[in-house]
């Protein structure tokens, strides 16, 4: 049985705005104790505000995911504070925007060290904590796009897909091991309402913005809270993305296509060129620290929408659709 909420210590990287700031809120409201981390000190000691306000313990730790010695030092913080770890939220994420030849390769790269390097680091530091606790819960957040894939976000793409490899290849060692009670759950968010879009790096000329339909990062938290009180191997949070998984497993030649269009014409904002810029990937912004990117209804792309490019290809594909 996994421990109840308000006697678990919960570790959130990515703390400091967007999904993860949503889930520390969520959690500080069921009493949990929190150690949160992100490279954002000022940012991130106002989100530990926030949450002891609410009646939680809750300890901000300046962590840079991609090293791994600041990871370890951060599971280190918890053992020695509270004497344990029962969930490790890995949400830490940058983004690129941009055509993949025309990538930087430093930002390339650093993309990859912190999406995914960095959930490495998470689940070397702490399984080894939930081993000889004989319980522990990972929590591993991808996205959509780590299965349907997408144009001008190379990078992010890649490491969300390989997010969703290494939670099936942990899931497969401990089912090895008997270790029942060590539990490894992956999130599928859709386009949700965060600052990441200020904040990624934009090599394309273009203004970003979220591509529609886009759901509030407090869906997500949801979600997340969700997954400790009953841990599920693979979850996703927003109804379109149900019908973009479906349209990609049962036709992924007409998906593709119709997908890179929406992209091209949904996740930019016409008209507004924007300077080439490295965005937060290698230092921290101090500008949209906040949960919200301003972005749920600024598209032009609803669920409904969604619906019939999903009959539409059903059709195309001889399947009954209503």
């Amino acid at each position: 049985m996994p421990r109840p909420i308000n006697n678990s210590v919960i570790v959130i990287t990515g703390a400091s705005s967007g999904i993860g700031r949503a889930t520390a809120l969520e959690f500080a409201k069921k009493r949990a104790t929190l150690l949160l981390a992100a490279r954002n000190e000022k940012a991130l000691e106002e989100v530990a505000q926030d949450c002891q306000r609410l009646g939680a313990t809750a300890i901000a730790v300046r962590t840079d995911v991609s090293r791994e010695s600041a990871v370890k030092d951060l599971a280190h913080r918890a053992i020695a504070n509270f004497g344990r770890i029962d969930v490790w939220v890995n949400n830490a994420a940058v983004s690129l925007f941009a055509r993949f030849e025309e990538a930087p390769p430093d930002l390339f790269r650093q993309v990859i060290e912190t999406n995914l390097f960095g959930y490495i680091y998470g689940a070397r530091a702490v399984l080894p904590h939930f081993r000889e606790q004989g319980s522990g819960n990972l929590i591993n957040v991808s996205s959509v796009v780590g299965v349907t894939g997408q144009a001008y976000t190379s990078p992010y793409t890649i490491s969300k897909y390989a997010i969703r490899g290494l939670s099936d290849s942990l899931r497969m060692e401990l089912y090895l091991d008997n270790a029942k009670d060590i539990h490894v759950c992956t999130v599928l968010p859709g386009s949700i309402d965060t600052p990441i879009f200020q904040h990624a790096a934009n090599y394309t000329g273009r203004q970003t913005k979220a591509m529609s339909p886009v759901y509030p990062a407090k869906q997500v938290a949801d979600a997340i809270v969700g997954l400790v009180d009953k841990p599920e191997r693979e979850i996703v949070v927003g109804q379109a993305v149900y019908l973009m998984l479906l349209q990609k497993t049962l036709a992924p030649d007409l998906f593709e296509p119709m997908m890179a269009k929406q992209v091209d014409q949904d996740h930019f904002q016409d008209h507004k060129p924007a300077p080439l810029s490295d965005g937060n990937v290698f230092e921290p912004m101090h500008d949209y620290t906040g949960i919200s990117g301003n972005w749920i209804g600024t598209g032009g792309v609803t669920s409904q929408d969604v619906w019939d490019m999903a009959r539409e290809t059903a059709q195309k594909i001889g399947l009954p659709l209503s």
